[in-house]
């Protein structure tokens, strides 16, 4: 058994230690217009909460959820702005910046001449991408605990539940990264990402639309991150939201295992 196991283990351990190396690399090359770059992703999410969330919700009064209870407009939409915040921080990362990175200035192309895998940029990458999101995200959850739009004990859950949409978003980028041949291609990234917040139960209960528009609305992936964030933070846990992290798991994997063969493909030719 220890033999078997052993060999593992240790190529775990190299895989672990070659892609913390690449979260290393992106953390040296820092400047300070970077700063002000994550300041605007995280600024985003606050604004619509207040403009819509408090202004527009001062109009709309309360809504009832789907179990009956009845909460604030607020606090129905700072958890969808949680979750989108989390998926803008992973895919900024792991779009635009993936692909300058791997198509102008070849970077990886270089990386690639030393030991380190295809995969194991990718999951470099990936946890350099999570790092943002998570300030995002935790920033975020401190606001809605000081405006009373949850407790600090399900700001801690939604808080693990938006690092699982992040990486969920964070490898389903890398996936759609490598199938771009040009900057032009990420128009319609950015139409899709600006869909997927409109319409994915952020402003309005999804039970709103007709039911051939809910069950499109229901299937996407921002929408079920939304769902389970919502549930977390509203105290309405469910066995619904077991299918929301496994969609989110399954998410994962194929953006990983897609951006690692294609990258694999694209560089080690």
């Amino acid at each position: 058994m220890v033999t078997l196991l052993l060999p593992r283990m240790i190529l775990f351990g190299e895989t672990a230690r070659r892609s913390a190396s690449m979260v290393e690399r992106n953390a040296a090359t820092l400047r300070s217009a970077y700063w002000l770059v994550m300041a605007s992703g995280f600024l985003e999410p606050v604004l619509y909460l207040f403009s819509i969330g408090v202004g527009v919700g001062s109009l709309v009064g309360d809504l009832t959820l789907p179990d009956g209870r009845v909460i604030g407009y607020a606090a129905f939409v700072a958890p969808a702005m949680l979750a989108a915040s989390a998926m803008t921080g992973a895919l900024s990362e792991t779009t635009f910046n993936f692909f300058g990175k791997m198509k102008f200035m070849k970077l990886y192309d270089g990386i690639l001449a030393t030991p380190v895998r295809p995969i194991e940029i990718a999951l470099g990458e990936l946890a350099w991408a999570m790092i943002r999101g998570n300030i995002y995200a935790a920033a975020f959850l401190v606001i809605m605990v000081a405006m009373g739009l949850t407790t600090a004990g399900l700001a801690l859950g939604a808080f693990a539940a938006a690092i699982l949409v992040g990486f969920a978003f964070g490898g389903l980028g890398m996936a759609l990264s490598t199938f771009m041949r040009s900057w032009q291609d990420f128009d319609l990234v950015g139409s899709a990402q600006f869909a997927l917040f409109l319409f994915s139960g952020t402003f309005v209960p999804a039970e709103s639309y007709p039911p051939v528009l809910r069950w499109v609305v229901e299937v996407t992936p921002l929408y079920r991150s939304v769902d389970l964030i919502r549930a977390i933070t509203t105290g309405a846990v469910g066995w619904l939201q077991l299918a929301d992290v496994l969609y989110l798991l399954v998410l994962l994997a194929i953006g990983l295992t897609v951006a690692g063969r294609r990258m694999g493909r694209l560089l080690c030719r």
